[in-house]
């Protein structure tokens, strides 16, 4: 089984407009909804490609009954934590020429909350994985990616961790089986500009020494980058069609990864998948789908 955790769910309510003008009402040409979460993302990327999983996390008040309901289908299961105050946060995108985006707190997370939700750990056995991704809401500890690794640390499991500086570099020491850091992230970890291929590489292989698996890194318009375990490199470029929307790209490239390698075990392929799943997410108002993963399939190089 597949475990995804998102800490601090919302929904993302993006609202379209000629222009935002402040100080009076402004109109909407165009509204869309849709769950987020980094976690989330991957579950449902993995739905289209016919993958099950569990989705961990908290959900709280009318929001929170929102994202269970909305997410669950028959590749998705929900096991979240409803908290006992607060609403589940809603992300508000504004498009009017530019992008604004006002992104919400979300509720207070008691410490027995926090502590049913590790209950729920116990049900991971031996060859499941576990997506850790995603930013930590502030009514968390800093640690608390770091408790859940220590722990499992004694199952054999792959884990795989979507997260930024001290939470991404904290994890290593558990030995993840898949990181997926970008150009720029590496950058703030090493404290250093890194611009080339060269360098993109010699610092994976720095956060290897430090405990990854594999490192994948994503380079946005310019593709993607892997140094897997055994010390080869793969890369991947992109497609050449009109970018609508990014968000998401990176979780829809975790779950196309993932699942190529369940189906296959080759790293080649789950690197194809990936950088398949990350570019459909870009070419589309939402996640990506079935078929346009299907179409790009067909057409990637």
């Amino acid at each position: 089984m597949i475990y995804t955790v998102t800490l601090n769910p919302s929904i993302d309510y993006i609202v379209k407009m000629d222009q935002l003008v402040m100080g009076i009402t402004n109109r909407t040409i165009g509204e869309e909804y849709y769950f987020g979460g980094k976690g989330i993302n991957v579950s449902c990327v993995l739905a289209e490609l016919e993958l099950n999983s569990t989705a961990l996390g908290f959900v709280a008040g009318f929001t929170g009954d929102a994202i269970d309901k909305g997410i669950a289908n028959s590749h998705i299961t929900t096991d979240f934590i409803r908290l006992r105050n607060g609403v589940s946060r809603i992300n508000v995108k504004i498009k009017a020429g530019e992008e604004t985006e006002i992104n919400g707190q979300g509720p207070d997370i008691e410490e027995d909350e926090l502590d049913a939700l590790m209950g729920k750990l116990d049900n991971i056995r031996d060859g499941d994985t576990l997506i850790l991704a995603g930013s930590i809401p502030n009514t968390l500890p800093d640690d608390v990616y770091e408790r859940m690794l220590e722990k499992l640390q004694h199952r054999d499991l792959r884990i795989v961790v979507d997260a930024t500086k001290k939470l991404l570099v904290n994890s290593l020491k558990y030995g993840p089986f898949l990181i997926k850091p970008n150009r720029q992230e590496l950058s703030e970890i090493f404290e250093v500009d890194v611009k080339t291929k060269e360098d993109t590489i010699h610092y994976a292989k720095e956060l290897q020494k430090l405990g990854a698996r594999n490192v994948l890194i994503s380079l946005g318009g310019e593709g993607a980058i892997l140094v897997d375990e055994n010390g080869n490199i793969h890369e991947a470029g992109v497609i050449n069609q009109p970018v609508i929307n990014t968000v998401g790209s990176g979780d829809s490239m975790v779950a196309g990864f993932v699942a190529g390698y369940e189906k296959t075990k080759s790293y080649p392929y789950a690197l194809t998948l990936g950088s398949v799943c990350g570019n459909a997410t870009a070419f589309l108002p939402g996640l990506a789908t079935k078929e346009k993963i299907e179409e790009l399939l067909k057409i990637f190089k």
